[in-house]
């Protein structure tokens, strides 16, 4: 004698189900479109040149850069990319994980620093 599952939860067939996956599809869209907008607006860049946070020789540094132009820095930036690029290459030969771990510290210190070269608002 069968059921249909109407006993057993874990195997009861509902008739709601299709219409909750097709609901689910636009409502999880609309979710992850509202989430990346809110990644995707723009942040605010820090002045590090007018921070005053910032002691030491750091602040000479930060001044020189900021005195350069706008093509200098490009390529300040770049060659910063080229050097954290090529060490992040060496880093294949120390295994998986130490690899992941410096792709991970490139990705948030390295590139950030390249683009607040550059002039970006990351």
């Amino acid at each position: 004698m069968t059921t249909d599952g109407a006993d057993d939860p874990a195997t009861a067939h509902f008739a709601g189900n299709r219409r909750s996956k097709r609901l689910l599809s636009p409502v999880s869209f609309l979710v992850l479109m509202a989430l990346g907008l809110c990644v995707a607006f723009p942040g605010y860049a820090l002045d590090l040149v007018a921070f005053t946070g910032i002691t030491g020789p750091l602040t000479s540094a930060l001044t020189q850069i900021a005195s350069l132009g706008p093509g200098i820095k490009a390529l300040v930036g770049f060659v910063g990319f080229v050097v954290a690029l090529i060490s992040l290459a060496a880093l294949r030969n120390f295994g998986p994980v130490l690899f992941y771990v410096g792709l991970a510290i490139f990705a948030a210190v390295g590139l950030v620093i390249a683009g607040a070269i550059m002039g970006a608002v990351i």
